[in-house]
């Protein structure tokens, strides 16, 4: 009785220090993703991307952002399949010409950069979809975020969608139904979206997406009620009624470049920068609990993030023989 309780007790220490990780192989929603995909065919891969971000971090601080942005913005158009890095090419109208994209998406020269180191480390072994999702968890971590393993054997798209980056990716001024409708369409849930939201502890945002906020956000002239006036008279001193478009601002002032749980903290304040922000508190009951318990426990936060972006990273991959490894990630091979 003695040494199976012995073994009963060892089961659940391996358990409780096992990496976190929603791999497919074991769920078997999502193919055939697992985190030890390239440990044979390019066991530098993981380290290839985790060193060019972190030179790509020391030179910008801001492209940490930028990458976990793109992770985002390609997930929920046609599935994380690299659509979104596809340069316009015969049939080819790219996503980067989306509203959501256009004028704001960056940091594709950073993805271009790894896939040429892994290109001569292992040629035409790791996808760009793959290189997505690392940069993103390393981008998260550069930033003082949680970590996880990233399942991995994604491939490459030779298509993308124009419309689908217009109408899948939530907009700034949405309602909070239409963000949740748009997150639900992915498979992802409530908890989900405010985990996932907590993206913005780090980043900028220029002033279009938020003026509406500013001047006339129910159409009728007026600045939206909940944000306190010391906050909206600071934003308007640099995003006037028109002009200064691209003038940026940080999404949590507190602490911008750093990954923590000030995000949710300024929800709690009504000093979030998007309406797509401050809605998490004001526009649902369940997500303001939500938002409330991240604002009081980080470690909560990163946990749910991490298991998150995990359950982000799984929508709709091409594996197996769908798609390609793409040479390069701005077009499709020959």
């Amino acid at each position: 009785m003695a040494k199976l309780v012995l073994r009963f007790v060892f089961v659940l220490s391996l358990l409780a220090f096992a990496p976190l990780c929603f791999c497919s192989r074991i769920n078997g929603g999502f193919g055939s993703l697992y985190p030890q995909y390239y440990d044979h065919s390019c066991p530098k891969a993981k380290e290839i991307v985790k060193s060019i971000m972190a030179k790509a971090f020391a030179r910008e601080p801001r492209i940490a952002a930028s990458i976990l942005r793109l992770h985002f913005h390609d997930c929920f158009v046609q599935g994380c399949d690299a659509s979104l890095l596809l340069d316009s090419s015969g049939s080819i109208r790219s996503e980067k010409n989306s509203n959501p994209n256009k004028n704001s998406a960056r940091g594709f020269e950073v993805i271009d950069e790894i896939k040429s180191a892994l290109e001569k480390e292992c040629p035409q072994t790791v996808s760009c979809a793959d290189i997505l999702a690392l940069a993103a968890r390393d981008s998260t971590v550069i930033t003082g975020g949680p970590s996880w393993e990233v399942p991995l054997g994604r491939k490459d798209s030779r298509t993308a969608s124009l419309s689908g980056s217009n109408n899948n990716i939530p907009a700034p001024n949405n309602t909070f139904q239409t963000i949740l409708n748009r997150f639900q369409n992915q498979g992802l849930d409530i908890v989900d979206l405010v985990a996932l939201s907590g993206g913005h502890t780090i980043g900028n945002s220029r002033c279009t997406s938020f003026r509406q906020r500013l001047y006339n956000q129910n159409g009728n002239g007026k600045p939206d009620k909940t944000l306190p006036q010391s906050y909206a008279a600071e934003l308007r001193s640099r995003c006037p009624r028109s002009g200064g478009d691209n003038n940026l601002f940080f999404l949590d002032y507190v602490s911008p470049t750093k990954f923590d749980n000030s995000y949710f903290k300024n929800l709690v304040g009504f000093k979030g920068l998007l309406n797509s922000d401050q809605v998490l508190l004001t526009g649902n009951d369940a997500s303001a609990a939500l938002v409330k318990k991240y604002a009081d426990n980080s470690e909560l936060f990163f946990e749910q993030f991490a298991k998150s972006m995990i359950k982000m990273g799984n929508i709709s991959p091409l594996t197996g023989s769908s798609g390609e490894i793409r040479k390069t990630c701005r077009k499709i091979n020959n």
